[in-house]
């Protein structure tokens, strides 16, 4: 069965200033959320797929989990070298069967973790949330860290208060991928995303999902479609922008924090 988007990860340096960015394009972001492993986040809400801001804000609470390896010392390296999307994450209806499926087919990065926290309704009470996540690993996409997430309790996670952004837009169409070579990705794709067909359209292919797309394309490609530079793929594939339907500023594309945002009105 094929997993459709769940979240992608867009990691920044400063996090006050990407949440700020975010607000002033009409979305609506949420509270700041602590991880144990030191990384911050916010997020924004979309039915069934979310972008999650984040920071390594304390980097003295990395350890030896596996959270701390692959999620927190991952964006705090990725940061490093500069602010972008970091990480695609696609949704699980069992982590430990999908890590199967991943280990099977040569992908599998991890065993399934999960971690609890506490979430805030839009009235400030609490709420628990729980995920289970299986990272996966494209051999020839270093900069991006892949992985799939079981929520055990999504109805304390999903909320149509939250999903309500004043630009709009109600959802996310597309992440766009960039490589010099796309169909060396191909094979980790298919067996990362669980879909049967990729589509080819010109310099790349499209991956149709449950919930929203996987773009490939060069970044010639990228830069004609949408008239920006593609980030530096020189040493493998990159998430380069996402985009959103049913409303936006305007249509088009805005450059946020290393990451492009298409606004489709339609």
């Amino acid at each position: 069965m094929a997993r459709g988007l769940d979240h992608i990860v867009h990691a920044v340096r400063d996090l006050d200033a990407a949440v700020a960015a975010y607000r002033r394009l009409g979305f609506t972001v949420g509270a700041r959320n602590r991880h144990p492993w030191g990384t911050h986040n916010h997020i924004v809400q979309m039915p069934g797929c979310f972008i999650e801001l984040l920071t390594l804000a304390k980097p003295e609470k990395l350890g030896d989990d596996g959270f701390s390896k692959l999620f927190g010392a991952f964006n705090g390296d990725f940061i490093a070298r500069g602010d972008g999307l970091s990480m695609l994450i696609l949704e699980s209806q069992n982590a430990r069967d999908d890590e199967a499926a991943l280990r099977a087919a040569g992908f599998a990065a991890s065993e399934a973790m999960r971690f609890d926290r506490e979430g805030r309704r839009p009235d400030g009470s609490a709420v628990k949330v729980a995920f289970s996540l299986a990272f996966a690993e494209d051999r020839h996409a270093p900069d991006i860290r892949f992985a799939v997430c079981q929520q055990h309790y999504p109805e304390n996670f999903w909320n149509p208060t939250f999903q309500k952004h004043d630009n709009g837009v109600t959802g996310v169409a597309a992440v766009v991928m960039v490589a010099d070579t796309p169909s060396r990705h191909r094979d980790f794709l298919m067996a990362f995303t669980g879909a049967s067909a990729a589509r080819a359209d010109g310099e790349g292919f499209t991956i149709e999902l449950p919930r929203g797309a996987i773009e490939l394309t060069t970044p010639a490609g990228f830069a004609r479609r949408y008239g920006t530079n593609a980030p530096d793929c020189a040493g493998g594939a990159r998430l380069a922008a996402i985009r959103f339907v049913g409303g936006g500023p305007a249509s088009g594309s805005q450059a946020v924090r290393g990451a492009v945002l298409v606004f489709e009105n339609r």
